[in-house]
């Protein structure tokens, strides 16, 4: 029945008069409106135009006509608006906005019930109109958008929808957001920038968004052709504080990449954590696949990998030592960061330079809607962030701010040999995003940390990290989207030592890398989303300097040679939708590193041990003159396959190159640890990982569990020599030792997203093993057999839970149990030649003691009335409640001719904290 009376409608409107023999006009006009046209058209001709004034308004012309026929001026004027026109007699015109104004019905459109055949339309005739049926609609108001402009070949077309999706209050991107077409399997995620793209038949469709802290909408989209529909969402903060870590609804069992983690920043607020410091990274730490080698150690041992194996990005800037104060404290602004995605499975291709994984990390936009802040005062640290708006829906600068006041506490010690310790450090980071239009925009970041310290020694330490990124992102069409990428990353640190002696020195090191990366996307079809980009990084390190401190030192100068390398990567991934079950990520990366001069390279006789006593010749090379290269094919292929509707099968494999190594014989990452360059004597690290999962989704999505498997094989991994003299050492070379590495392990995560009670428990049995062999003897370790590695810790057990007793107030916990780490101990002693030594077990035969810990908080949100100057919040906690006296590290000394064991721990008792943080 509804048909009929919009058959009647058209037909009202005498839409069967032709658009022929229209008069013609002769005019100029200059940067005028539409309706300017139209008005003049009106004044030449008998024409009358009906339409809505504020569709006229919105462009400006300028357009030079001579006997040009009405029609014509209508298309040529209306080409790049939404506008189409029809006649409906030969004086009244109607303008109309998105959709076109059809003078016959589309054959089939009632039902056929005479049976008679009717006659085809001819191809002149032909026209595929796309019709908003009202039948569709239901009694909830639905806001209803038209996008793009319809022709008559609109109707058998399929179209792309694209936007950006941002937050009410403050203008940021809302990243992985679901976007969806209700009733459909059409669907996709939103990005970092909270861009989205779907491909959709013409026609009507409901759009749905899900996400967790922002209102869910529904949206009935009228698509013509391709467009721009962008969202703005208001916060949900009843939903606030619930979730921990989510993976927005189904993805972790849709996603055809397994061992992906994302952290939103925001909902992490409530987990205890030491000094009350809110920390991203301590967060990843609980999640199975990801441990560190003790309490305050700095970096991350992912997956069995070593510490350097992991690529850390601010902003696709590389930060390489993301810790203060030696890993008690992470070096990354929670108030400024966004979001966290880790890769420890399958790397996408378009990441490269490290074996093992990437943190993604990507701070905020600025609101651009007003100014806004966050401030934090904690017992040791205070945090500060300021977004402010520049241009309002356009730009905002971002600004961050951490320092410590530990200086001023071991100042008022009693302990006489801890006031003249310092221990500090502050970072900084400003952001600062413009877009241009919503094609275009700017994102640049700059970031700054300083730690110095000194405690009990002679010795003051300072180590630093600067960077800086630009990235400018642009949609080229529908279809093809990219960003160019440039940016810079330094690493330093320096050590000054004055003592009662003349031996006063001070030394340093430093690292810079730079980085051109172009990133492009085309979304080929629903099936097929293609990522493909090139980059090149360029290397100069300065290995290190010694220079007499004081014109009395007798410290003689000494200078390590440059070293400068050039790494350039090329590659392609697609994500192919095989069919409804199976889903495809497959990527090819192809890296290749060249060694550069100006250097000198020693040539040792080959079969023969590295050493002074086996150099055959030397080659000086000139300045960027190339030395050695080496580079090879990275494979990045991963498939999920639908079991069930809620449980998935996921399989991968990737290999990948790493082209710098990190240079320390402490079993944890130090400040003073060097990175060395590959050269003609020292080879890449190259790694190969299978893993295999099963991913399953429980009541509604609100339980996820996941239990995965990997193994893992590399080569040429780095290891030092017993005694070795890693740090001024210009033959590096002789010092250490390339090997095999494996290891092996299963991941199970239990996570609940949602209600009072909410959090996930994470395990990882794990093994990872090193093997030095060779054919002399100081090449094999442990007899050539595999031997644990430092950071091999079988059993990785984290549970992190809260419970909200109301809107305001919580409980949350978070416990940790580990294995304790491989060590090396004596066993006994033997004479020679009237000395006695101490004979040593084989290396990391033995293990510390097990490791766990009990943290508590009771946290107070602040009233979530709206209006108010800021919204408060306090944490109250307790860090290793049991009074746990963990070993750090445990050492031997040699008293009246014995050898005594001892322990240190960082924590051996509770620590409790009070924390108080606001927004405005």
């Amino acid at each position: 029945m509804k048909k009929l009376f919009t058959l009647v409608f058209l037909l009202s409107l005498h839409c069967i008069i032709a658009q022929e023999n229209l008069p013609t006009v002769t005019f100029s006009l200059e940067n005028g409106t539409l309706e300017d046209v139209i008005q003049k058209i009106e004044q030449e001709t008998d024409l009358h135009f009906f339409y809505v004034e504020d569709w006229m308004k919105q462009s400006k012309v300028t357009v030079n006509f001579k006997n040009t026929p009405v029609d014509t001026v209508l298309e040529q004027v209306f080409e790049e608006t939404l506008l189409n026109f029809h006649l409906l007699d030969n004086s009244r015109i109607v303008i109309t906005r998105s959709n076109i104004i059809y003078d016959r019905l589309p054959q089939g459109f009632f039902p056929d019930t005479t049976g008679v055949a009717v006659e085809q339309p001819t191809a002149s005739t032909k026209y595929n109109p796309v019709f908003y049926n009202k039948e569709t609609r239901s009694n909830t108001t639905t806001e209803t958008v038209y996008i793009g402009k319809e022709t008559q070949a609109t109707g058998s077309g399929y179209f792309n929808l694209s936007g950006r999706v941002t937050t009410h209050e403050t203008g940021e991107p809302i990243s992985n957001l679901a976007v969806l077409i209700k009733g459909t399997e059409i669907g996709t995620v939103t990005d970092q920038n909270g861009q989205y793209s779907l491909r959709l038949p013409a026609g009507e469709h409901l759009l749905e968004t899900r996400s967790f802290g922002n209102e869910d909408i529904l949206t009935r989209v009228v698509i013509y052709n391709d467009g721009v529909y962008n969202l703005k969402l208001r916060e949900d903060y009843e939903l606030l504080g619930e979730v921990l870590v989510d993976s927005d609804q189904a993805q972790n069992v849709e996603d055809a990449i397994g061992g992906t983690e994302n952290i939103n920043v925001e909902e992490i607020k409530n987990i205890p954590l030491i000094l009350g410091e809110r920390d991203v990274m301590k967060v990843a730490v609980t999640l199975p696949g990801i441990s560190t080698t003790g309490e305050g150690s700095a970096g991350f041992n992912v997956r069995g990998g070593k510490t350097d194996q992991n690529l850390i990005l601010i902003d696709d800037a590389v930060i390489y030592n993301p810790a203060h104060f030696f890993g008690i404290f992470s070096a990354i602004n929670p108030f400024t960061t966004g979001d966290i995605t880790i890769y420890k499975g399958n790397i996408p291709a378009q990441f490269g330079g490290r074996l093992s994984s990437v943190f993604d990390i990507t701070s905020k936009d600025a609101n651009t809607e007003k100014f806004a802040g966050e401030v934090s005062v904690g017992p040791v640290t205070s945090n500060v962030a300021l977004e402010i708006p520049v241009i309002k829906e356009k730009s905002g600068l971002l600004i961050g701010g951490r320092s410590t006041y530990s200086d001023w506490i071991l100042k008022n010690l009693d302990d006489e040999s801890l006031k003249d310790s310092k221990a500090s450090f502050y970072d900084v980071i400003a952001k600062y995003h413009h877009n241009f239009n919503d094609k275009t925009s700017l994102r640049t970041t700059g970031y700054y940390s300083r730690d110095n310290f000194s405690i009990t020694s002679d010795s003051l330490f300072n180590y630093q990290n600067l960077l800086f990124s630009m990235k400018l992102n642009h949609k080229l069409n529908e279809k093809n989207d990219g960003s160019l990428i440039v940016s810079n990353s330094n690493y330093n640190f320096d050590i000054d030592y004055e003592s009662d002696f003349n031996d006063n020195f001070t030394s340093g090191y430093k690292i810079n890398e730079t980085e051109i990366k172009l990133n492009m996307r085309y979304l080929h079809s629903a099936a097929h989303k293609f990522d493909y980009g090139i980059s090149t990084k360029l290397y100069n390190v300065h290995p290190g300097e010694l220079e007499p401190l004081g014109s009395e030192s007798i410290v003689e100068p000494l200078q390590i040679p440059k070293e400068k390398g050039l790494e350039s990567a090329i590659y392609i991934a697609d994500n192919f939708k095989v069919n409804d079950k199976l889903l495809l990520s497959a990527g090819l990366r192809y890296s290749h590193y060249a060694a550069l001069g100006e250097k000198t390279q020693k040539i040792y006789e080959e079969g023969l041990p590295q050493s002074e006593a086996t150099v055959i010749d030397s080659i000086q090379y000139g300045k960027n003159e190339v030395i050695e290269t080496y580079g090879g094919p990275e494979v990045r292929l991963s498939a999920r396959y639908f079991l069930l509707p809620d449980l998935s099968l996921k399989l991968s494999y990737n290999n990948a190159y790493q082209y710098i190594h990190t240079l320390s014989n402490n079993t944890t990452v130090s400040p003073t640890d060097t990175y060395k360059l590959t050269d003609k004597n020292i080879k890449p690290q190259r790694a190969d990982q299978y893993s295999l999962g099963l991913y399953k989704n429980f009541d509604n999505n609100m339980y996820e569990v996941s239990l995965e498997g990997y193994y893992k094989k590399s080569e040429n991994i780095l290891d030092y020599k017993v005694g070795a003299q890693l740090f001024l050492n210009e033959n590096i070379e002789t010092e250490v030792l390339q090997g095999e590495g494996r290891s092996f392990g299963a991941e199970f995560l239990l996570k609940k997203t949602e209600g009072r009670l909410n959090g996930w428990l994470g395990y990882t049995y794990s093994r990872s093993e090193l093997k030095l062999d060779g054919n002399y003897r100081e090449q094999i370790v442990n007899s050539g057999e595999y031997f644990p590695a430092n950071y091999d810790k079988p059993h990785d057990l984290s549970v992190v839970a809260n419970y909200k007793v109301t809107q305001r107030f919580s409980f949350s916990a978070n416990f940790v149990y580990q294995t304790g780490r491989p060590v090396t101990y004596p066993t006994g002693k033997y004479m020679q030649n009237g000395i006695e030594y101490v004979l040593y077990s084989d290396r990391n035969q033995f293990r510390i003691p097990d490791y766990y810990r009990l943290d508590l908080s009771f946290n107070v949100e602040g009233n979530h009335k709206i209006k108010k100057f800021a919204h408060s919040f306090w944490n109250i906690s307790v860090y290793n409640v049991l009074g746990r006296n963990n070993p750090y590290s445990v050492f031997f000394v040699t008293e009246q001719g014995e050898v005594k064991a001892y322990k240190s721990s960082i924590f051996s008792i509770p620590v409790p904290t009070i924390t108080y943080n606001f927004r405005f």
